[in-house]
């Protein structure tokens, strides 16, 4: 089989969209280069690689994030083909956090627990807390802010905020929303 025959080409469909696929893999030389044959041999173009040499799964494996973008129909026929060298594939999902939203939380954010608020934006489907900033200038006890900055897909920012509000109006937090487009 040649080169050309190998690496399928766009057929003028669907664009390419990004992946992400979380493996685990053995520590042993060659294993990573192992579990991105498939990829790049069923169309995918690689964007990025997270190796986590230092970290370790429960099974004592290397944990590696995959990011990838591929046609939406050849994405299966990847995950597929991975599992069939025998790459142990953790997690492989389609959608990816496009799109950051930041909010500000005023209020006794300590004293309403600070730590559950988190946990509970933390759950929403639609976002991922990638930062946080407290402010508390005057202890504990009294008024803090917090900045946080999430991590959303793309259209589902609306979902991230309806959790952030019910969390806010059960604790008694104010919310100040980024501002929003309004289209014509």
């Amino acid at each position: 089989m040649t080169e050309a025959e190998a690496v399928p080409e766009p057929d003028g469909g669907e664009q390419p969209k990004p992946h992400t696929i979380r493996l685990e893999l053995a520590d042993e030389p060659g294993q990573l280069l192992d579990a991105l044959r498939p990829i790049a041999e069923n169309g995918g173009n690689l964007l990025s690689i997270f190796h986590e040499r230092g970290n370790r799964t429960p099974r004592g494996r290397i944990p590696v994030e995959v990011d990838l973008e591929c046609p939406p129909d050849r994405f299966d026929t990847i995950v597929d083909a991975l599992r069939s060298e025998g790459v142990n594939v953790m997690q492989a999902g389609a959608e990816q956090y496009s799109e950051t939203l930041t909010v500000i939380l005023v209020g006794h954010l300590v004293d309403s627990d600070l730590s559950d608020t988190l946990q509970r934006i933390e759950q929403c489907s639609s976002a991922s807390l990638a930062d946080i900033s407290l402010n508390a200038p005057e202890g504990r006890d009294e008024v803090s802010s917090a900045s946080l900055r999430l991590a959303t897909y793309s259209g589902r920012t609306e979902d991230a905020l309806d959790v952030i509000r019910t969390v806010a109006r059960e604790k008694d937090l104010h919310v100040i929303e980024p501002l929003t487009e309004v289209s014509p």
